[in-house]
């Protein structure tokens, strides 16, 4: 599933220290191999070069 800006989403990253944090995709990019990452912005700070395979849909009570 591909994200788009301003879509809530929960990092899973046990070596980030937003695993498992609710944030916002505040950007989209493109690597040379076509796939997505995304940096996301959480209330304490951003993680950016994320692979989508570590974010799912944030549930609207997470929100």
């Amino acid at each position: 599933m591909a994200f788009e800006e301003d879509d809530r989403v929960v990092l899973h990253d046990e070596h980030s220290e937003f695993d498992g944090e609710t944030g916002t995709v505040t950007q989209v990019m493109e690597t040379m191999f076509g796939d997505a990452t995304y940096t996301v912005s959480f209330d304490d700070g951003q993680e950016q070069g994320i692979p989508e395979e570590q974010l799912d849909t944030a549930e609207e009570s997470e929100a």
